[in-house]
């Protein structure tokens, strides 16, 4: 794990989570539903909590956030080219969490397309192109990737053709994601290393970026609304990839809510949050609530803040 835990860090953790067990699992928020990684740096080194940070489970659209980083560096190699439409994608996909713009960049990475079945061995060479979005991570040694999948396409529901062939008709192999994993991404993104030419990291910083008190903080799509930054002070510096989905059609990748966030208290320490949930509740019926775990997690920090 490249997270640092020590003592204080586990105790602050603990009293955080049961913090918000308390004053939200009436509202839906449950143990074994929740996965929960808090970073921060201290002395150039991530120091933080973990709660469930090795769960393993369906991510929604926090994928894209991997997906920029990716091909940021393509470009950076020459390896993709640049072109207005990819410029849009890569926005787009960031920005409003559009999946057809992030099924255009994931088409262009791996030099596939997507739709009618495949023969065997067709489908072999074509599963091979599509899976160097998951070597592209693994190369980078990160021990929290292992056991994540980020090859699938962006769905609203059931796939078709080699989509489904792909991601197993059963399911089997549908995008999976950690907590720990998705930490690891901003802080090398922004505290540590990714073979990312300056100009690119600060673009893959940029679009991540989000404006608390903007005229899109209120757009569903902007995910700021329905999400923790909603819980935020307003004037703080943020940067978020949010994801959330409904009914699916498979129980097991149906009703997740995830968030994760950067952002820099008044004192100018850097946080990281990555906050991963599961239920109906959570994703449907009460939106509200993430609101309610950013607070909490912004007065927890600034306590820890206090205490320091």
């Amino acid at each position: 794990m490249f997270l640092i835990q020590p003592r204080e860090w586990q105790e602050r953790g603990d009293q955080l989570v049961a913090t918000l067990l308390r004053q939200l699992e009436d509202r839906g928020l449950k143990a074994d539903k929740l996965g929960l990684v808090i970073a921060t740096p201290e002395n150039g080194l991530p120091v933080g909590y973990s709660w469930r940070g090795d769960w393993v489970c369906y991510p929604c659209s926090l994928v894209k956030a991997f997906h920029l980083v990716h091909a940021l560096e393509l470009l950076d190699k020459g390896i993709l080219q640049p072109h207005e439409d990819l410029d849009r994608a890569l926005r787009d996909m960031i920005l409003w969490s559009s999946n057809t713009a992030t099924n255009y960049v994931i088409d262009l990475v791996t030099s596939t397309t997507g739709d009618t079945l495949l023969d065997e061995k067709d489908f072999s060479e074509w599963r091979a192109k599509r899976e160097v979005l998951n070597r592209y991570f693994k190369a980078l040694g990160w021990s929290e990737f292992s056991g994540c999948n980020i090859t699938q396409k962006l769905m609203d529901d059931m796939r078709y053709g080699r989509e489904a062939q792909y991601a197993g008709r059963d399911g089997s192999y549908l995008n999976a994601l950690t907590p720990l994993a998705a930490a690891r991404l901003l802080w090398e993104l922004f505290e540590g290393e990714l073979p990312l030419l300056p100009s690119s990291r600060i673009r893959a910083q940029n679009e991540l970026r989000r404006d608390l008190a903007g005229s899109d903080a209120g757009n569903a799509g902007y995910q700021v609304a329905g999400f923790l930054g909603a819980g935020l002070p307003p004037h703080l510096p943020y940067w978020s990839k949010a994801g959330h989905n409904t009914w699916t059609g498979d129980p097991r990748a149906s009703y997740f809510k995830h968030d994760m966030i950067r952002f820099v208290s008044n004192k100018g320490t850097p946080f990281i949050a990555v906050v991963m949930t599961q239920g109906k509740t959570l994703s449907v019926d009460d939106p509200d609530v993430f609101h309610e775990i950013g607070r909490i997690l912004y007065d927890e920090l600034a306590e820890v803040e206090v205490a320091a």
